[in-house]
């Protein structure tokens, strides 16, 4: 699957809003504001349980990583998510 393709896929997803459980968590991070390096997907199958995680790292923006976002959709659609969730915790590095 391709890039735009994918990130469609997700932003859509999104943009539904709050449709019930599993839900899927997806938390952008980095060290500077224009790139995030890592990428945190939650599940929480149901209201009130611990949310299982796995991260992916990269020297690139995840972004902008094809294999990463890829994948991200076929983690939404295995786990059948209801809901998504995109956010970011993008930190400027202090100079």
């Amino acid at each position: 699957m391709n890039l735009d393709k994918s990130r469609k896929r997700i932003a859509k997803k999104v943009k539904a809003g709050f449709k019930g459980y599993p839900q899927v968590n997806i938390i952008y991070q980095g060290k500077t504001q224009d790139i995030a390096d890592e990428v945190i997907i939650e599940f929480v199958l149901d209201e009130g349980t611990e949310p299982q995680q796995q991260s992916f790292k990269s020297k690139v923006d995840v972004r902008e990583d094809e294999v990463i976002q890829t994948t991200l959709v076929k983690i939404i659609d295995r786990a059948d998510a209801k809901t998504v969730t995109e956010a970011s915790r993008l930190i400027a590095a202090n100079t």
